[in-house]
Formats: structure tokens, C-alpha cells, sequence
């Protein structure tokens, strides 16, 4: 008789042993590690692709720009101007129409307040707000759509503090170097062929950023 309730009681505390690892096992599930992804810019033209960074530091420029390329806004819109050494500028509606005279008269209907950084400069590579000059546009609030891309190797620091700086581009700067040798017109700066641009925002993580752009945020 007692070598039954030594049998059934080692078997009790077995199962008791086996029920206990099953719900400890079933209550602590292993969470699956989020990386968490940042928006960056695709900007495609006849030329190739350029991808940039929008800067942190500058929320106001950034929203608007990812807002603007999510709504397909700078679709089929053209590098209205181009200056060797100096920049190229795109973002006006005006260019999707067979006007040319109106080009870089356009915007979506407002401005964004001024956000310069003093730590921000116009390298090469720069994405910065184009805007109205200081007599009419004191607060130097920028354009709501149109935008500049720095070419020059020393970059254009003559515009330091005088224009918001909201981007850079991480990897295709030899795009701008093919676009600003275009044919234009020698008064206006406008291409005689029209050099149109798809943008659009892409996900990727800081790791990604880094290895396929060569790039580490740092504003």
C-alpha cells in the first residue's frame, strides 16, 4: 500500500512539475524587435535618382516636403532653372503646363515660415526652400513647393542665413552634375528640354541609410 501512494505521489508532482514549465512556457511569449524606419526622399529624373535626407531640425520644411511627395504633388514638375556652379531649382505646378513663360511663378497657395539653422549650410548637396526676395518677403518664409539643389563642390555659402536648409542629398550627386550642362535659355536658366522628376518617400532603417547611401544623419 505504501509503495502505491509513493508511486501516485511521485506521479502527482511530475505532472505538476510538467503542467507548470507548459503555462510558464505559454505566458511569456518572445517579442518580435521593432526597428523602427525613417522617411527619406526618392527624387528620379532622366538622369538617374537622388536620395535625400530631410533634416529634423527643420520639422516644419520636412513635413511639407514629405506631404507634397505623398500626394504626388512634384510629379511630372521640371528643373525649371539651372545654373552650372551654382543650382538647380524645381517644385513649381506652373511647369506641368505648356507655359514656359510662367515658370517660377507657382506654388500650392502658401508659405512655410522661415526655419534657418545656423548649423546648417548650404554644402553641396543641399535642399533648400526657394522663396520671394527680402522686400516683399521680410521674414524670408519659403516658397510652400519650390526648392534648390546646391551643385557647386564648395557649395553656395554666400546663402548661408539668408535661406532654410532642409535637406541633403545622400547618394546621386552626379545627377546634378548632369543636369545643369543641359541646353538652355542663357536669359532665364530654363532647360530647352523639359527635365522632369518623379519623387516619392521610401522607408528604410539608420542601418540601411548607412550602408546604401554612405550616409549618417546628424541634424
Amino acid at each position: 500500500m505504501w509503495q502505491k501512494l509513493k508511486y501516485f505521489g511521485s506521479l502527482l508532482i511530475l505532472l505538476s512539475v510538467i503542467t507548470s514549465c507548459k503555462k510558464k512556457d505559454e505566458s511569456t511569449p518572445v517579442k518580435p524587435t521593432v526597428v523602427p524606419h525613417e522617411e527619406i526622399i526618392q527624387l528620379s529624373t532622366p538622369y538617374g535618382n537622388m536620395y535625400i535626407w530631410l533634416f529634423k531640425a527643420t520639422p516644419l520644411h520636412r513635413a511639407n516636403f514629405l506631404k507634397l511627395a505623398n500626394d504626388s504633388f512634384y510629379d511630372n514638375t521640371t528643373f525649371h532653372r539651372i545654373i552650372s556652379g551654382f543650382m538647380i531649382q524645381g517644385g513649381d505646378p506652373n511647369t506641368k503646363d505648356t507655359d514656359s513663360t510662367n515658370d517660377g511663378t507657382g506654388d500650392p497657395g502658401y508659405t512655410i515660415p522661415a526655419e534657418i539653422r545656423d548649423s546648417i549650410k548650404h554644402d553641396r548637396g543641399a535642399l533648400a526652400g526657394a522663396r520671394l526676395p527680402d522686400n516683399v518677403n521680410p521674414l524670408k518664409a519659403s516658397s510652400g513647393s519650390q526648392f534648390y539643389i546646391c551643385h557647386s563642390k564648395a557649395g553656395t555659402q554666400g546663402l548661408n542665413n539668408q535661406y532654410t536648409v532642409f535637406g541633403m542629398v545622400m547618394k546621386g550627386l552626379n545627377v546634378i552634375d548632369s543636369i545643369v550642362i543641359q541646353p538652355k535659355n542663357k536669359t532665364t536658366n530654363r532647360p530647352y528640354k523639359d527635365i522632369k522628376m518623379q519623387v516619392k518617400v521610401l522607408s528604410k532603417t539608420l542601418e540601411e541609410i548607412k550602408t546604401e547611401y554612405n550616409y549618417i544623419p546628424k541634424q
